[in-house]
C-alpha cells in the first residue's frame, strides 16, 4: 500500500489534504499502570482462526480449495503471524480462543457471533471415499511385527543326524539345524568331513518354514492365503465391496514346526527325511530351560565307536644314520629332517655371560691303576642334552690330555641297537654328583661339579630332583626312632650346644650311615644350605702371570689392535666398557682363554658400576711390555686344577648344625628327648 501520502509534513504538521489519525488505532485507550507495552503485554498474544479460498484450475474434480489458517497477533509490540496448521481435511469453524475473548471484552471490542467456515467440496469427496472402503466389520489384523522385534538375531542351534545308509551309496550324514525365533523359520547345513567323497554345498535346507507332513500337495496360487475373503463383487477401489470369512470356511491348513516341537532325541520330518536330534548349544539350552522348563540336555549318542587304530610297524633300525633320521624316512614319502626342539634351544642356550652348560668332575671305574688316576671334565650343553669329555693334560702321566668324546647325544647302556623303538639317551637329569654313567660301554664315576652347575640345579630344583632341598630334607624326617638314637649320640658326642657348628666331613659321615640312601649330591646340597660360606680368592698376580704363560705359550701378540678396538667401542672416552663388550671384543680377537678364566679375570677388573677399565686390563695381560714373574709348572698346574676341574677343597667346611636340626626335627631339645 502507499504509505507516502499519509507521511506528515516537517515537525509533524498535516500536509493538504491529510486527515489527524487516532493514536491508538481502532480501541479506546484503556486504564492502567503506565508500563512499557513490551513489559505490561509480555507473553500475551491474540489468536484468530480464519481462512481463505484457493482457485484450482488444474483439476476436474475441484474448481478452488478452502485452507484454513491462525492469524496471532502479538500486544507487546503490535505485530501480526499468519501460520497455517497441519490439518489434514480440517472443519474447525472460524473463532477466537477463550484468552483471546476476554482480552477484547476488557478492552470494550463488541465481538461478533462465531461464524462458520465454508465447506470445501473436495474434502468431502474424499472422505466419502474412506467412509465406502472401511470394512463391515473389524479388520483382522495380524501382527508379526512384536515377534520380530522381540526376537531378532536369536537364533537356536541343533546338532542333528540323518542315517542315509539304506539308500544307494548312502552314509551317515551329520547336519546343523538353526531355528529363527523372530519369524520361526529354519536352515539346516551338512557338515562335511574332509576325504568324505562330497562335494560342500551352500545349504542343505535354504531358510523356510518347515511343515510338519512333508511332503505336502501343490496348490494353486492364492488357496493358501492369511485371510478368507467372501463375497468378491464390484470394482476394485471405487465402489468396491468384500467380506473377510471369520469362520475361514474352505481355508487350507498349513502345520509346521516350532519352537516347541524341537526337543533333544526328537524326530523331525525334512520332506520326508528324518532328523534325529542329537544335542543344541548353550544359549538354545538356556532358552528352554527359561522358557519351558526343561532340565534334561543329555546328547544322543550317535557315532559308532571308532575302530581300534592298528599300530604302525615300524622296520628296526639299520645302522646308518642316526636312529631319528632312520624313522624319519619310515614317516611320509618326502623326506624330512627331524625336528629338534627349537624352543628348549632359545631358551637354554648360552645367553652372554652365561653358558647353560654344566660341568661334572668325573673319573674312570677300571681295574687299571694308571686309568684310575685320570681325571675328566663332563659337559652337559643344556641346549640339546649333548655330552662332552675331555681330559685336561696332567704332567708326568703318560697321557696326552684332549677331547675324550666328542659333542653329541650318548645312548643309555643296555638297549638293543638293531630295534623299532627310539633309543632313551641321557639327559642332563641323569648327571649328578656320585652318578655312575656308562658313556660308550666305559663307565664314569662322577666326583664332583662347579659352582655354576650347583648354582643352576639348585635354582630349578624343579627339574633336577637330586638338588631339591625340600625333598631331601622328607627323607631325611622319614628316619626311624633307631636312627634318630644314633643322630642323638652323634650330636651329643660332637657337642653341638657349645657352638652349635660341626665339620662338613663329620656332617657327610652321619648322612651317609643314615639308611635312607642320600646320594652324594644330595649330601652335598644339604652341606650348601647349612653351611657357613668361606669363598677362597684367587690371587691376581697369579692369575695374569698364568694368563700370561698361556698368551706366551700360543704367541698372542694383538695388544695393539685390541687397545684399538676398545678405544673405538668406547664412546664417551671414558676408558671404561661394560664386561659383556670387552668379552665381544676379545672373543672377536680370538684371545686364547677359556671362558672361565676370562670371565673370572675380567670380574677381577670391574669396578662398582661394573665397568671394566680395559687400560689396567690390558696393561696386564701384555706380557711384551709388563711380563709377570714366571710361574712354576707346578704353580700353574694348581691353579688349572683349581679352577677348571674343582678339585681343590671343598668351599663347604663347616655346618650350622642347629639351625639343620630346627628345620629337621623342630628343635634341639626334641632330638635330646628322643
Amino acid at each position: 500500500m502507499m504509505v507516502g501520502a499519509e507521511k506528515p509534513g516537517t515537525g509533524g504538521e498535516l500536509l493538504l489534504g491529510q486527515s489527524s489519525r487516532p493514536k491508538y488505532s481502532l480501541f479506546p485507550k484503556g486504564e492502567g499502570s503506565d508500563a512499557p507495552a513490551w513489559v505490561a503485554f509480555d507473553k500475551q498474544v491474540l489468536c484468530f482462526d480464519a481462512y481463505f479460498q484457493e482457485t484450482v484450475p488444474q483439476r476436474r474434480e475441484e474448481k478452488y480449495r478452502v485452507r484454513t489458517c491462525k492469524i496471532y497477533f502479538y500486544l507487546e509490540d503490535d505485530t501480526i503471524q499468519v501460520v497455517e496448521p497441519e490439518l489434514k481435511n480440517s472443519g474447525i469453524p472460524q473463532d477466537c480462543d477463550p484468552f483471546t475473548r476476554n482480552v477484547l471484552m476488557k478492552m470494550g471490542v463488541r465481538l461478533n457471533p462465531p461464524s462458520s467456515m465454508p465447506a470445501d467440496p473436495y474434502t468431502n469427496h474424499r472422505q466419502e471415499m474412506e467412509e465406502n472402503m472401511k470394512p463391515l466389520r473389524p479388520y483382522e489384523i495380524i501382527d508379526t511385527l512384536k515377534q520380530f522385534l522381540e526376537h531378532d538375531r536369536k537364533v537356536l542351534r541343533f546338532s542333528c543326524y540323518w542315517d542315509d545308509t539304506e539308500s544307494m551309496f548312502g552314509d551317515p550324514r551329520e547336519l546343523i539345524l538353526h531355528y529363527f525365533l523372530a519369524d520361526d523359520t529354519m536352515e539346516i547345513y551338512e557338515f562335511v568331513l574332509p576325504n568324505s567323497g562330497r562335494d560342500t554345498v551352500p545349504k542343505f535346507l535354504h531358510r523356510v518354514k518347515l511343515p510338519k507332513h512333508a511332503p505336502i500337495p501343490k496348490y494353486q496360487p492364492g488357496e493358501i492365503t492369511d485371510r478368507t475373503v467372501l463375497n468378491v463383487f464390484g470394482p476394485v477401489g471405487q465402489g468396491g465391496r468384500y467380506i473377510l470369512d471369520s469362520l475361514k470356511t474352505g481355508a487350507v491348513e498349513e502345520e509346521f514346526y516350532k519352537d516347541c516341537d524341537l526337543t533333544i532325541g526328537g524326530v523331525i520330518n525334512v520332506w520326508g527325511r528324518r532328523l534325529i536330534i542329537c544335542d543344541c548349544d548353550n544359549f538354545t539350552k538356556e532358552y528352554y530351560r527359561s522358557k519351558y522348563g526343561i532340565e534334561d540336555f543329555t546328547p544322543v549318542s550317535y557315532k559308532a565307536s571308532p575302530p581300534s587304530k592298528t599300530a604302525r610297524q615300524v622296520p628296526p633300525y639299520t645302522g646308518f644314520g642316526s636312529e631319528e633320521d632312520s624313522l624319519c624316512s619310515c614317516q611320509g614319502l618326502l623326506l624330512k629332517p627331524p625336528q629338534k626342539d627349537f624352543r628348549k634351544l632359545m631358551e637354554k642356550d648360552g645367553q652372554g655371560l652365561v653358558s647353560n652348560v654344566l660341568r661334572f668332575v668325573a673319573k674312570m671305574l677300571t681295574d687299571s691303576s694308571i686309568d684310575k688316576e685320570r681325571v675328566f671334565i663332563i659337559y652337559v650343553y643344556l641346549s640339546d642334552d649333548t655330552i662332552a669329555v675331555f681330559e685336561p693334560p696332567q704332567r708326568n702321566s703318560g697321557v696326552i690330555g684332549g677331547t675324550f668324546l666328542k659333542r653329541g647325544r650318548v645312548k643309555k647302556p643296555g638297549q638293543e641297537l638293531y630295534k623299532s623303538e627310539v633309543s632313551e639317551y641321557f639327559t642332563a637329569q641323569d648327571l649328578y654328583v656320585g652318578a655312575r654313567l656308562d658313556l660308550n660301554n666305559q663307565p664314569f664315576q662322577l666326583l664332583d661339579a662347579d659352582e655354576f652347575t650347583f648354582d643352576y640345579m639348585e635354582q630349578h630344583a624343579d627339574e633336577f630332583p637330586k638338588a631339591n632341598i625340600d625333598t631331601i630334607i622328607s627323607k631325611v624326617k622319614s628316619i626311624s626312632e633307631e636312627e634318630k638314637k644314633k643322630v642323638k649320640q652323634f650330636f651329643t658326642m660332637s657337642g653341638p650346644s657349645s657352638t652349635g657348628f660341626i665339620p662338613y666331613e663329620s656332617f657327610r659321615t652321619l648322612l651317609a650311615e643314615m639308611d635312607i640312601h642320600l646320594s652324594e649330591h644330595e649330601i652335598i646340597t644339604l652341606g650348601r644350605t647349612y653351611s657357613v660360606r668361606e669363598q677362597s680368592e684367587v690371587d691376581l698376580d697369579l692369575m695374569l702371570a698364568v694368563v700370561q704363560d698361556q698368551l706366551k705359550k700360543k704367541n698372542f701378540e694383538k695388544f695393539t689392535e685390541m687397545i684399538r678396538a676398545f678405544t673405538h667401542e668406547d664412546r664417551h672416552r671414558s676408558g671404561h666398557l661394560s664386561s659383556k663388550e670387552a668379552q665381544i671384543i676379545l672373543k672377536a680377537l680370538r684371545l686364547p682363554l677359556s671362558d672361565d678364566l676370562l670371565r673370572a679375570l675380567l670380574e677381577k677388573f670391574q669396578d662398582e658400576s661394573e665397568k671394566i677399565d680395559y687400560h689396567a686390563f690390558l696393561s696386564g695381560i701384555n706380557w711384551r711390555e709388563n711380563p709377570a714373574p714366571a710361574v712354576p709348572p707346578d704353580v700353574t698346574v694348581k691353579f688349572d686344577t683349581d679352577w677348571r676341574e674343582k678339585a681343590a677343597d671343598p668351599a663347604v667346611k663347616t655346618i650350622n648344625c642347629s639351625l639343620f636340626l630346627e628345620d629337621v626335627f623342630g628343635s634341639t631339645t626334641n632330638i635330646n628327648e628322643s
